[in-house]
C-alpha cells in the first residue's frame, strides 16, 4: 500500500477555436464526410491558428486545472508534459510551461514522449512521486499540435488528427485507497515503424532531400495500427480491472484514447461495457494523441459523468508501439 493517495484534484483543457470539418477535408483530398465518419466517427477537429503552440495550449489547460484544484502555480512541485509535438527538440516543453506559469521555485519539469499513450504514462509517473511522499502536487499535461506534423495531401493521416491540450493536478491524500490505484505500461518496439516521423532525428537528420520528399510528416500503417489498437485496448482494460478486482458493473466510466470510434466500440464491448459507460468526444476533436485522454477526462468530470467515490479507467495506445492503463478511485 502506498504511503499517500495520489488523487485527481483538478482538471482543465484548452482547444483552439479553428475547426477543420470533414467538409473542409473534402476540398483538400479525395474523401467525403460519409467516408470519414463511417470509418472513424469523426466530424471535425480543432486546428491551431498562427501564434498558438503546444506550450501555449498546455499553459492554458494547466491554468484551468489549477483553478479547478483551487491551487496556485506556486503550489506545484513537479510538471510532466506528455507530447510528441514539443515546442522544440530541446528544451523540454515542460520547462517552458514552468516559466509561462510564473513558478518561482526551480521545480522539476520534463517531457514524456510515449505518443498517444503519453498522458497516461505521465499520470502513472506523477503518481509515484506523490504516493512515496516526495511531492504534494504534480501537474500532468497532455498537449499536442499535430497539425504541424500532418501532411494535408495524405488522406490516410490528415483526416484523423487535431490539436488540443488537457491537464490534471495530482495531489497527496492521507487516504491511500483514493486516487491512482494501479497502472499498466507497455511497449512493443517491433512495431515502431507502423507510426513514425521518418526524418528529423539522429537516424535521418534534416536535409533538403528529406524536406522535399515530405519525410518530416507523420506516416502510418493504418491496417496494422487498427489491429494493434483493438487488441491492446482490450488487454489494457482487462489488466486495469483485474488489478483492482473490478468488473464492468463496478467501473463508473472508461476514458479511452480517442483514436477511432470502431476501435473504442470493439474493445469496450468485448469487456462488457455499455456505451453509456464509455466517454467519447472523437466526433468533435478527432485524435489529439497525448491530449485526448485528459481532454476527455476534463469534459467527463465537468459533465458529471463521474465524481467522488467512482472508479474510472483511462487507457491509451499509440506509436512505439506503446500502451498504458490507469485505474483511479476518484
Amino acid at each position: 500500500m502506498p504511503q499517500f493517495g495520489a488523487i485527481i484534484a483538478g482538471t482543465g483543457c484548452a482547444l483552439p477555436e479553428k475547426r477543420l470539418t470533414n467538409a473542409d477535408l473534402e476540398k483538400m483530398v479525395e474523401t467525403s464526410d460519409e467516408w470519414i465518419f463511417q470509418r472513424t466517427g469523426m466530424r471535425e477537429r480543432r486546428i491551431v491558428s498562427p501564434g498558438e503552440t503546444t506550450a501555449s495550449l498546455a499553459v492554458l489547460a494547466a491554468k484551468r486545472a489549477l483553478e479547478s484544484a483551487k491551487l496556485s502555480p506556486q503550489d506545484i512541485d513537479l510538471i510532466i508534459v506528455g507530447t510528441l509535438t514539443p515546442e522544440f527538440q530541446t528544451p523540454g516543453t515542460a520547462c517552458i510551461v514552468q516559466h509561462e506559469l510564473g513558478i518561482e521555485k526551480h521545480i522539476g519539469a520534463f517531457d514524456i514522449n510515449a505518443a498517444c499513450s503519453g498522458f497516461v504514462y505521465a499520470l502513472a509517473t506523477g503518481a509515484q512521486f506523490i504516493q512515496n511522499g516526495a511531492y504534494k502536487h504534480v501537474l500532468v499535461i497532455g498537449a499536442e499540435t499535430l497539425s504541424k506534423i500532418i501532411d494535408y495531401t495524405d488522406r490516410n493521416t490528415c483526416i484523423l488528427f487535431g490539436d488540443g491540450a488537457g491537464a490534471a493536478v495530482l495531489s497527496a491524500s492521507d487516504d491511500p485507497t483514493r486516487g491512482v490505484q494501479a497502472f499498466n505500461l507497455g511497449a512493443n518496439g517491433h512495431g515502431w515503424h507502423f507510426i513514425s516521423i521518418p526524418a528529423g532525428g539522429s537516424r535521418n537528420p534534416a536535409t533538403a532531400e528529406t524536406v522535399n520528399t515530405r519525410q518530416h510528416y507523420l506516416k502510418m500503417n493504418g491496417r496494422e495500427v487498427y489491429k494493434f489498437a483493438v487488441h491492446q485496448m482490450t488487454e489494457s482494460l482487462r489488466l486495469s480491472m483485474e488489478s483492482c478486482g473490478l468488473t464492468a458493473d463496478t467501473v463508473k466510466l472508461v476514458v479511452p484514447h480517442q483514436v477511432n470510434q470502431r476501435i473504442i466500440d470493439s474493445a469496450t464491448e468485448k469487456m462488457g461495457f455499455p456505451k453509456d459507460k464509455v466517454f467519447v468526444n472523437i466526433d468533435r476533436y478527432g485524435n489529439t494523441s497525448a491530449a485526448s485522454v485528459p481532454i476527455a477526462l476534463d469534459e467527463a468530470m465537468k459533465a458529471g459523468r463521474c465524481g467522488p467515490g467512482d472508479w474510472i479507467i483511462m487507457v491509451g495506445f499509440g506509436a512505439g508501439l506503446t500502451w498504458a492503463g490507469v485505474t483511479v478511485k476518484l
